[in-house]
């Protein structure tokens, strides 16, 4: 870990603050004018820096848009005195984490500073993260359409709308999209929104001032300020509360937004590119998303195929993921047979590229000796597949004989190629109509609609938003019909 800069020409309060630190094991280095930190900047680099707001010579403004400039990832404290708080503001313009008002009591201006280097360090991981993570694999048509539209809008800074199952890497994406962008020298910040409950949502968003709520004992910059100058990457922006929309999109329609708690307009030089799973468009329909914000976000849509549409990318999904995960336990990376290889490719994946890298990352752990052949995968992989291809290697026996059957006592005229699900409503509708049953509409009805849930619940093993995206509904759609019917076995996510 880097060392904690001290910028200030008066010498007590550098010792006090090297002290302070040195009880908690944290390296400093201390400059007394911001022109000695300047010159230091070309060749070594802190991991937080403290700085006074006034020295003689060049300013502690001055060293932060200097520090910024070159490293804007660095957390950046002001000291400032009281009487001095427009200089505070035009710190917090300029990009400063946090300011220490004279005089300062010497613990709180320690947490603040252990805060800030919690923020660098977390910076400092996602940045690696970023740097060590691999280009888009795939080579798929499929895929080949996604990277042209990325090559397309490498030099744009229009607003992107991806859409996509998930876990099929939608945020791989979006960093691609900021990588071969004008802004990739500035920062890539991406925020879930289905992740921040909503009462944290608005302030995770826009940042808030000190006291604009109980617990904001100072203020904080929000991820509109954190991306300034690069992307802003929302995730899950179809399950983003209705009143946090109608802020988005005005920071969308005129580029201002204020925190929370604020009265100072602040500008905001970001692009967004969002992401969802769900179908916006009946969202709209259902007035769970404003149409106005879909519009706005929706410039430019980059879809995202399924692994199902390109199974042909598996094996070179599967053999990186393996290494990936060797890698990083420090083992020897396993290999997949032919067959267990072909076993995988057959595999229907809801869970797309996520599954499968959680499905290699478990094979280096438990899967038996270096070569992984079908016997050695997850049991209940194994059985799934195994029922899968029985319901459709045999339909039409399960279905011939009743249908035959049923053919001449319900008057139903069959050919001999609607042995199929239709017939049986057509022949289950004409008994009951013979009947003179009531509502038979109604009943039949919701014994249709429950099917084609509980069969949506059983392919996304109960996850309620994954089934209602494949029905092409609503997520408050089908939790309603779950309580209405009596369906069990959905779970809440």
């Amino acid at each position: 870990m880097k060392p904690i800069w001290i910028v200030d020409d008066d010498e007590s309060i550098r010792w006090v603050l090297e002290k302070a630190l040195a009880r908690e094991n944290l390296a400093t280095q201390s400059f007394s004018s911001a022109r000695d930190a300047m010159q230091a900047l070309q060749t070594s680099m802190p991991q937080v820096l403290v700085s006074d707001i006034r020295m003689p010579g060049a300013s502690g403004l001055e060293l932060l848009q200097a520090i910024k400039a070159k490293h804007p990832g660095i957390p950046v404290i002001i000291i400032t005195a009281f009487s001095d708080l427009d200089s505070a503001v035009s710190a917090f313009q300029g990009g400063a984490f946090e300011y220490l008002a004279k005089p300062f009591d010497v613990d709180k201006a320690v947490e603040l500073i252990r805060r800030a280097l919690e923020e660098s360090l977390r910076e400092a991981d996602v940045e690696q993260a970023s740097a060590n993570a691999p280009e888009i694999l795939g080579q798929a048509p499929a895929m080949q359409d996604v990277f042209r539209a990325i090559g397309r809008l490498s030099q744009s800074n229009v607003t992107v709308l991806i859409t996509g199952e998930s876990g099929s890497g939608k945020e791989l994406v979006a960093r691609a999209l900021h990588k071969h962008s004008p802004r990739a020298a500035q920062p890539f910040v991406a925020l879930n929104t289905a992740a921040i409950p909503k009462d944290l949502l608005e302030s995770e968003l826009f940042g808030h001032e000190r006291g604009a709520f109980t617990g904001a004992q100072a203020m904080r910059r929000g991820r509109f300020e954190q991306a300034e100058g690069g992307t802003l990457f929302l995730d899950e922006i179809g399950d983003m509360p209705l009143d946090l929309q109608t802020r988005l999109l005005r920071v969308l329609s005129d580029g201002h937004f204020y925190r929370v708690g604020g009265h100072q307009s602040l500008k905001a030089n970001v692009r967004v590119i969002a992401a969802t799973h769900q179908n916006l468009e009946h969202r709209v329909r259902e007035g769970l998303f404003r149409e106005d914000l879909y519009h706005r976000l929706n410039v430019i849509r980059l879809r995202l195929p399924s692994l199902r549409e390109r199974s042909e990318d598996i094996p070179i999904l599967a053999r990186h993921f393996l290494t990936q995960s060797a890698r990083q336990l420090g083992v020897e990376a396993k290999r997949l047979s032919p067959q267990a290889m072909q076993f995988l490719s057959q595999l229907e994946l809801p869970g797309n590229v996520r599954q499968l890298e959680n499905l290699c990352n478990w094979i280096t752990v438990m899967a038996p000796g270096q070569t992984v052949e079908v016997k050695d995968l997850p049991q209940e992989l194994i059985e799934e597949q195994s029922t899968t291809m029985q319901a459709t290697t045999a339909p039409t026996v399960a279905f011939a004989a009743p249908v035959a059957e049923l053919r001449v006592s319900a008057g139903v005229a069959l050919d001999g190629e609607r042995h199929s699900w239709i017939s049986l409503l057509e022949t289950e509708a004409a008994q009951m109509l013979s009947q003179d049953r009531p509502e038979v509409m109604d009943i039949l009805g919701r014994q249709f609609e429950a099917a084609l849930i509980k069969i949506a619940l059983k392919h996304t093993h109960g996850r309620k938003n994954d089934a209602a995206v494949r029905l092409g509904i609503g997520r408050n759609t089908i939790t309603r019909k779950i309580q209405e019917l009596g369906i069990g076995g959905a779970e809440d996510d």
